[in-house]
């Protein structure tokens, strides 16, 4: 499936990537930001960023499910887990392959996890 579309590029960290965070120096952590910032640039420049954001933590989640008709729904943090979704970028490419070079430039993908993820179009019967 490499063909025009939208893709998802979405990050994941391990549990404890936000102590990891805040051990670093001010200077690591302006360099991380700053590659998200020339990667957010490029992707509005070449006209492929349609959207990107991080995500608060689990622990202000919440999971809804209907059982019987009924609504239920549960309060995070959920299930121990060794990682979390930590954000998201959705991109309009070309191809597969150039969402995945994307992918490959956010500085998690060093240290974390990144997975690209092509958005399906309702209504082609793609599911």
């Amino acid at each position: 499936m490499d063909t025009p579309g939208k893709y998802l590029l979405l990050i994941y960290l391990a549990a404890n990537a936000r102590e990891e965070w805040e051990a670093m120096s001010p200077a690591e952590q302006a360099a991380g930001l700053d590659l998200h910032a020339r990667l957010r640039e490029d992707l509005a420049g070449s006209g492929e960023l349609v959207v990107a954001e991080a995500l608060a933590d689990g622990s202000a989640a919440r999971q809804v499910r209907v059982v019987d008709g009924r609504t239920q729904t549960t309060d995070g943090p959920f299930g121990e887990s060794k990682e979390f979704l930590a954000g998201f970028y959705l991109v309009e490419c070309e191809s597969l392959d150039r969402a995945t070079e994307h992918a490959a430039r956010l500085p998690e993908a060093t240290f974390g996890r990144v997975e690209v993820r092509p958005v399906l179009q309702l209504g082609g019967g793609e599911m």
